[in-house]
């Protein structure tokens, strides 16, 4: 599981936000003269992660499309002490469920037998996983089960982000930032990652030609994280997946049950 936003870092970002204002979603052509700077994108991103994270919870909806075709997955995520979730997904092998809870996977198909997982083996119940159940499937259950925030948080430190201006989404003016890193640098030095799930990580992404993973991020007003998406370029083409963030209420926090 990926680490917790570190608060000593968010602090200062918090701070900036504050004595900035509006500045966040100001594009640098139309900023006004003498006007407060755009906040730098680590920042922004930064503040959102930590949001998200201080919420404990939030829908999601995921889409991935590539060559092996379209999966998505839509439902509640819980992060923290809860750590659970409730998933409908669907992919290469059909419909079915996605739960967490207390750390243990189960995914379940229409008409079919369910898979099971601990959070570190979660790559195991990819469609795509190899026999070893350490091992490295591509990230797409990995993702579906990750706090978002968690996932920005990453973006943040390991990615060197520039601002692409507002643009509207859903209705509302956001700010887009985009990035990319190498695989290497990204994974290489990850201390949240065992020796053997490092290797599996970068032995995937070596033997599917990728090198390097780009990355968008959309932050909305009050400093939402509204959207991810990861794009991997490789040898047999590219995969785009896009994880979509509500803002949870008093009844989303907790995934709805059954299949």
């Amino acid at each position: 599981m990926l680490p917790a936003p570190r608060p000593t870092v968010l602090v200062a970002a918090l701070l900036l936000l504050t004595t900035t204002g509006c500045s966040l979603l100001a594009v640098p052509t139309t900023r006004t003269p003498g006007g407060p700077a755009p906040v730098p994108p680590k920042q922004v991103v930064l503040s959102a992660a930590q949001g998200l994270d201080d919420a404990g919870g939030a829908r999601i909806d995921v889409v991935q499309e590539g060559p092996a075709g379209r999966r998505t997955a839509s439902g509640s995520l819980v992060w923290g002490a809860a750590d659970e979730a409730g998933l409908a997904v669907t992919d290469e092998l059909g419909t079915g469920r996605l739960t967490v809870k207390d750390g243990a996977l189960d995914l379940v198909y229409q008409g079919g037998a369910a898979k099971h997982a601990e959070r570190s083996t979660a790559e195991s119940v990819d469609p795509a996983a190899g026999p070893d159940p350490e091992g490295f499937a591509g990230g797409w259950t990995t993702a579906l089960i990750t706090n978002p925030g968690s996932r920005a948080y990453e973006v943040a430190q390991g990615v060197k982000l520039t601002s692409l201006g507002g643009e509207q989404l859903a209705g509302v003016t956001v700010a887009h930032y985009r990035g990319s890193a190498p695989v290497a640098e990204l994974f290489g030095k990850d201390d949240e990652l065992s020796p053997q799930r490092r290797a599996a990580t970068l032995d995937w992404y070596q033997r599917n030609g990728v090198t390097a993973i780009g990355y968008d991020v959309w932050v909305g007003p009050g400093m939402q994280l509204l959207r991810l998406r990861e794009t991997v370029r490789g040898s047999a083409g590219t995969t785009v997946t896009t994880t979509d963030v509500s803002a949870p209420g008093a009844a989303d926090a907790t995934p709805a049950a059954g299949g």
